[in-house]
């Protein structure tokens, strides 16, 4: 399957939902917020979120610091 993460076109196999997408970057879903084709997806929504060739997604990560 294409996908566009962040601009970027890569080729993912066996990611079928969000969740699955998530966990292959190894990035803690507590951490992020994805926007799904412009959407944006609630993240108790990643696990039942499917992916479809040619999605775009955007991943933006949240950094603590003081």
């Amino acid at each position: 399957m294409r996908l566009t993460v962040n601009g970027e076109a890569r080729a993912v196999e066996g990611v079928a939902y969000l969740a699955d997408l998530v966990a292959r970057l190894r990035l803690d879903a507590r951490k992020v917020a994805v926007e799904l084709n412009r959407a944006i997806v609630p993240r108790s929504a990643y696990a039942a979120t499917a992916l479809a060739d040619g999605d775009q997604i955007e991943i933006v990560h949240f950094i603590g610091g003081g």
